[in-house]
């Protein structure tokens, strides 16, 4: 069985998020036997225990990033777990080889709806556009990049419309549900 490591990047799960809490809980009830980081609650002050969370890529077969879509990319938390933990000599460059061969998937959610993110919409590119850097992440590392789950129109503003709120919350468990179909998959 493939060991799988699920790294949360919202900066604030517990207090902030309603989506993403949704979609970890679910994914927990699913796959109970991967290895969850909460990266908010773990490094509330942004200073990560590098050696920490490089074993713990190292251990994994599947790594899965979790996150809101924050200004078209990873929230600034998990931005700054890359830049620390994946570093030249570990991740990548000619001795870099510790992830080669593992499986990358990423999993996101944003509160503007699915098609928002098409050309010519009001975002102006569809989403694979905006997910380059983290094609060519995982292509620098050796990953092997199997895509992404992705659901829009989940807003936290939403939040006090009771139907509005109901009808995301099942979106956000669907999500759980696809993106864990899709590791059991890999």
């Amino acid at each position: 069985m493939s060991k799988i490591l699920i790294v949360s990047g919202h900066t604030d799960l517990k207090n902030n998020s309603f989506a993403n809490k949704i979609i970890l809980g679910r994914l927990n009830e699913i796959l109970p036997e991967a290895e969850y980081v909460y990266l908010d609650s773990e490094y509330p002050d942004f200073k990560f225990d590098v050696e920490k969370e490089q074993n713990r890529l190292r251990s994994a077969d599947i790594i899965v990033m979790q996150f809101p879509f924050f200004w078209y990319g990873v929230p600034s938390l998990m931005h700054k777990w890359m830049e620390d933990v994946f570093v030249h000599g570990f991740s990548h460059g000619s001795k870099g080889k510790a992830l080669t061969g593992k499986k990358f998937l990423v999993s996101f959610t944003s509160g503007a709806p699915e098609e928002m993110y098409q050309a010519g919409g009001i975002q102006g590119y569809p989403v694979d556009d905006f997910l380059i850097p983290l094609k060519q992440f995982a292509k620098a590392c050796g990953m092997i990049w199997e895509g992404y789950i992705y659901s829009g129109g989940l807003s936290y503003a939403s939040r006090h419309d009771d139907e509005k709120l109901n009808q995301m919350k099942e979106k956000a468990k669907r999500h759980a549900e696809r993106l864990a179909e899709k590791i059991k998959s890999l």
